[in-house]
């Protein structure tokens, strides 16, 4: 039934070359997979910041408030769906950070009555130094 010889099935030669197609097909739709979410997996809330002559931030350590474009406030990346939430949020954040310092990121679409606000609720609750963001302006 199986044809003599040196006990090989047929007369095919061996092969001892590895198949990587699999391996580069896995490796590139990772890399995709990665390409795409990178910007996903930045912090923050995005909010268009009014533009300033200020120094650059240098601390990190510090609690960001952020108030977007349809007054929605974030602390960190947890949003405070109401004032009550806010009261309870912020100042566990702070303590859960042991930072000295918020910083307060506003849209600039966004009411300065909105803005008001936001400030009065952080400074009222005093757990943190409260500091305003802004984007530098070109040129500086």
């Amino acid at each position: 039934m199986w044809p003599q010889g040196n006990g090989r099935k047929g007369n095919l030669p061996l092969s001892a070359d590895i198949n990587v197609t699999s391996l580069v097909d896995v490796a590139f739709t990772l890399l995709v997979i990665f390409i795409i979410t990178a910007p996903i997996m930045q912090g923050g809330v995005e909010v268009d910041l009014p533009q300033g002559d200020v120094p650059a931030i240098t601390q990190s350590d510090g609690v960001v408030v952020s108030v977007t474009r349809d007054g929605k406030i974030f602390i960190g990346d947890v949003e405070a769906k109401s004032v009550e939430d806010f009261k309870v949020i912020y100042p566990q954040v702070v303590e859960q950070k042991d930072a000295k310092s918020a910083y307060l990121k506003v849209d600039r679409e966004v009411t300065y009555g909105t803005f008001a606000r936001v400030l009065a609720l952080m400074e009222q609750l005093e757990v943190a130094e409260v500091g305003l963001v802004y984007e530098p302006e070109p040129g500086s």
